[in-house]
């Protein structure tokens, strides 16, 4: 029996078929016979939330455009799904072709965030691949990984062949063009790999060695090849405005999270909040012109039949043309009946004039971030936003007609005392206390205002880097006394399960020696860990425990100003000195402002003028 045969029968009896059967209107099929290159584009979740990922529209896109190369979809089945494959012996495959996993030459893996690497291995397994690359010993079953969680791949470097660093448009192609050259030439994997890692951006992580002290720092991270460099720098794109973007979306039959056209406005951010690992990573800001994101969002709508369009960006309301583009976009929306989405939105620089643009075309509610509940914190995470800022935001979020705000504020930041935890929800009784003296608000309506509170995760590459995150008793201490404070029913107080958050810091920040870890605990049933009712946080600790480490040497463990990172060999274009003079400043509660007003000198700009290397000839 094949495998679409097989998976006629099996679709009726499991949960949201519609993830399976492909086939959607704007999806790819290609002949084989035609293909020198089959990649398969992995998303390590569900079908819902892989469909709402930018990055895998834009590459799938952007690589079937390429006649001689086929892309396919390639999602996590949910457990009812993933139960029936296994007992029919059915493996995982691409959504295009159906083909199991394993007929593909190059498997790619997005990583978004780090409770996803279990997944990775979980979909491997599922699709007839061996998950340790050194038990791949072909050229074919190339397992490649991109994202933001590759800043510190470590955790999970014994399982990819190949890491991207950066972002994905230029360098993708050339690791494909690379590889059918080793194809047609009959090249070992090794060969290849070599070449590939002259590519920019591109880092292998069988080349590099691993040297520990007797306490399980790292002590050093060297090449163990002729001519691999010493520290890969990231890539990125020069020109947004010039740079492939589609002009079509797969749409999905079913709802996903993010069902919606979305415009990019722009990389990087001004911003300098030191917690923020995108702030850092997506460095240097560019932005697409305004006439480019209308011509964009027009042609998205009318291929795809969408009734929304979404804003996507770190900080919206920074982009230098936000009112002209919403200008521009207002007639067009408004005759066609498209609503306009403009998430991320900034306190600081939210004005009557945006917020009539918004009520225009916006009709869902307003969020904002203090992100902590004291002057001095805000201080702390240089967030550059004072509590007059955040009054007048609301203020105008209520003249304005809205009679519902939710803000977000992070627990754990450096230095937070709890009396910054309990000013979080003081702030929140302010901004009631507002609404009900603000002449020109909505009297129909109550007042709510919404408090979402999420632990703070120090990242790789970021200021935060050096700090040890709190306890597990500290978040459950500090989110229960929150949660105490509260004395009003117009707030409403929302908060993350705190192990997830912990098991993350313990990811973010992990070395190779966690590769073990993961596997140990995939093979323990840990998987889809990002979802509360699959997440098992015993396994977790049984399975540190079992290897001889622990949460806090990696989660709740300051790091030394001159210790070296199992990341210090990656490079995302800022440098360590600035990343310690912000780490500096933050301890001192000393702000630094941002981009557009004064150059930090973070050393990212350079990466603007930077030639690419080229796969070997």
């Amino acid at each position: 029996m094949d495998q679409k045969t097989a998976l006629e029968q099996l679709i009726l009896s499991v949960q949201k078929p519609g993830r399976y059967v492909g086939g959607e209107p704007g999806s790819i099929v290609k002949d084989k016979k035609d293909v020198s290159l089959r990649f398969a584009f992995c998303f390590p979740d569900t079908y819902e939330i892989g469909m709402s990922h930018l990055g895998m529209k834009i590459l799938y896109g952007l690589l079937n455009a390429q006649p001689d190369i086929w892309c396919e979809r390639v999602f996590a089945p949910w457990v009812d799904m993933e139960e029936k494959m296994r007992a029919q012996g059915m493996k995982l495959y691409g959504l295009e072709s159906f083909d199991p996993l394993d007929e593909f030459d190059i498997i790619g893996f997005t990583l978004q965030y780090e409770l996803s690497f279990t997944n990775v291995l979980n979909m491997l397994d599922l699709g007839g691949i061996p998950v340790y690359s050194k038990d791949r010993p072909g050229l074919k079953n190339l397992v490649i990984a991109g994202g933001p969680c590759c800043c510190n791949p470590e955790p999970i470097a014994d399982f990819v062949d190949l890491f991207q660093l950066g972002e994905g448009e230029e360098m993708l192609p050339e690791i494909c063009r690379c590889y059918q050259k080793a194809k047609a030439q009959g090249w070992s994997k090794e060969e290849f790999l070599l070449s590939a890692c002259q590519i920019g951006g591109v880092y292998v992580p069988a080349f590099y060695d691993v040297e520990y002290f007797p306490d399980g720092r790292v002590k050093s991270i060297t090449p163990n090849r002729p001519g691999v460099p010493a520290v890969v720098e990231k890539r990125i794109i020069q020109d947004m405005s010039k740079t492939y973007y589609p002009d079509n979306f797969v749409v999905p039959f079913i709802d996903t999270v993010h069902d919606r056209a979305i415009l990019e406005l722009m990389r990087g951010c001004i911003r300098g909040c030191r917690f923020c690992q995108a702030g850092f990573l997506y460095r240097p800001l560019r932005e697409k012109t305004a006439e480019v994101l209308c011509r964009q969002g027009k042609d998205l709508c009318e291929s795809t039949g969408y009734e929304e369009i979404s804003l996507s960006s770190l900080s919206s309301s920074d982009y230098s043309q936000i009112e002209p583009l919403l200008d521009a976009l207002y007639d067009y929306t408004r005759e066609n009946h498209i609503n306009l989405a403009l998430p991320s939105l900034r306190i600081d620089n939210f004005s009557e004039e945006l917020l009539e643009k918004i009520k225009a075309v916006r009709r869902s509610g307003l969020t904002f971030a203090p992100e902590a509940g004291t002057q001095r914190l805000r201080d702390v995470i240089n967030k550059n936003i004072t509590e007059e800022d955040i009054f007048t935001s609301c203020r105008l979020a209520f003249e304005g007609g809205y009679s519902a705000v939710k803000l977000y504020f992070m627990l754990g930041l450096p230095t937070e005392t709890m009396y910054d935890c309990e000013q979080i929800i003081d702030l929140a009784q302010q901004v009631v206390g507002l609404y009900h003296r603000c002449p020109g608000r909505n009297k129909d309506r109550g007042v709510n205002v919404t408090v979402s509170v999420s632990t703070f995760v120090p990242k790789p590459q970021t200021p935060f880097q050096w700090f040890g995150q709190d306890t597990l008793d500290q978040i459950v201490e500090k989110q229960l006394h929150m949660k105490d404070c509260i004395t009003s029913k117009k707030i409403s107080f929302k908060y993350h399960a705190s192990k997830t958050s912990v098991l993350e810091a313990v990811f973010a920040r992990g070395d190779r020696r966690l590769c073990d870890v993961v596997y140990h605990a995939w093979k323990k049933g840990c998987y889809f860990d990002s979802w509360d009712e699959h997440f098992y946080f015993d396994r977790w600790e049984q399975a540190l425990e079992e290897a001889g480490l622990t949460v806090w040497f990696y989660a709740n463990r300051h790091r030394e100003p001159d210790e070296v990172f199992p990341w210090s060999h990656l490079s995302y274009g800022v440098s360590e000195a600035f990343l310690k003079r912000e780490w500096d400043k933050a301890q001192k509660a000393q702000t630094t402002p941002n981009c557009r007003q004064q150059c930090a000198g973070c050393g990212a700009n350079r990466l603007l003028a930077r030639k690419e290397g080229k796969c070997v000839e």
